[in-house]
């Protein structure tokens, strides 16, 4: 991936196309979400790793050919993809089970997550006020799961497990910047995450009960790829320490998605969970920047 282009202009475009990639995002968890109703969230995984895969080959085999599979750490790239396919299949898992804005918010603690993990694996030191940052990142958590409130099942361990596993799939990301290109990178994420979930295809797999649901089904992988081919182009324009706030807009999305979709908005104790969650994040960015 090119390094990012300089300017006011040019962050300003690569902050439009990330709000574009995460608003594509949600829709895709919205699907998924909606699909979870009918049909098995496994085959929901299935569909969306497999339909990336194919779009990907469709849109940039003919140009790239074997270079989606070069790679100077094919075993990182694959422990990476099967981080990345389980953290999917926990989240469509939480997804099924809980409100969207709520599971949602709770896996955006990932990027907290991530400061820790980089202090214990990358040797990075975190002032601490970051740390800070984290432990007020998990009482937004802890808000939004109160005792009493309609969040507090055993369902709310998924969104969290999802986060962790995110964080580490970062980490992963962060180790092959500047060895693999992006594309590779993105390519070994939805290979590996098809090979891996087609396993136990037979046990879970029957076709979808109409058209629609077929069609939306394939939707979850085009949007998949779609969303993350856009946020690549967005970090060639602006760098990672300009986007990395507006990652919180996918949230907005998603409020705005749950309600319509489905008739859920949190209450007020969630809503101010989230806000916390999203402040800590976002300072945690900020501080990277400087």
């Amino acid at each position: 991936m090119p390094p990012p282009s300089t300017g006011p202009q040019h962050h300003l475009r690569g902050i439009l196309l990330l709000v574009a990639a995460v608003s594509t995002f949600a829709v895709m968890d919205t699907t998924a979400k909606y699909l979870s109703q009918t049909h098995p969230v496994p085959a929901s995984v299935w569909f969306r790793y497999v339909f990336q895969t194919v779009f990907m080959v469709a849109v940039l085999g003919p140009r790239l050919g074997r270079g989606l599979l070069r790679s100077r750490r094919p075993g990182l790239q694959i422990a990476r993809g099967a981080v990345l396919a389980l953290s999917t299949l926990l989240y469509f898992l939480a997804l099924s089970l809980m409100p969207i804005a709520e599971a949602s918010a709770i896996t955006f603690l990932s990027p907290l997550l991530l400061t820790a993990l980089s202090v214990l694996f990358l040797r990075e030191r975190v002032a601490p006020v970051a740390w800070l940052a984290v432990a007020a990142g998990f009482a937004g958590v802890l808000i939004i799961v109160r005792p009493g409130g309609a969040v507090f099942t055993p369902a709310a361990a998924l969104p969290l497990a999802t986060a962790f596993c995110f964080a580490a799939y970062q980490l992963m990301t962060r180790q092959l910047a500047g060895v693999d290109s992006s594309v590779a990178t993105l390519f070994y994420g939805a290979l590996v995450g098809t090979a891996l979930v087609s396993l136990p295809l037979p046990f879970y797999w029957h076709p979808p009960a109409t058209l629609t649901h077929g069609l939306l089904l394939a939707m979850l992988g085009i949007l998949g790829g779609v969303g993350h081919f856009v946020l690549i182009r967005a970090f060639e324009h602006a760098p990672a320490s300009v986007l990395a706030p507006f990652v919180y807009t996918q949230l907005v999305s998603v409020l705005i998605l749950g309600y319509v979709v489905f008739g859920d908005f949190p209450d007020g104790w969630s809503l101010a969970g989230m806000a916390i969650i999203v402040a800590s994040g976002a300072f945690i960015a900020a501080r990277g920047r400087r």
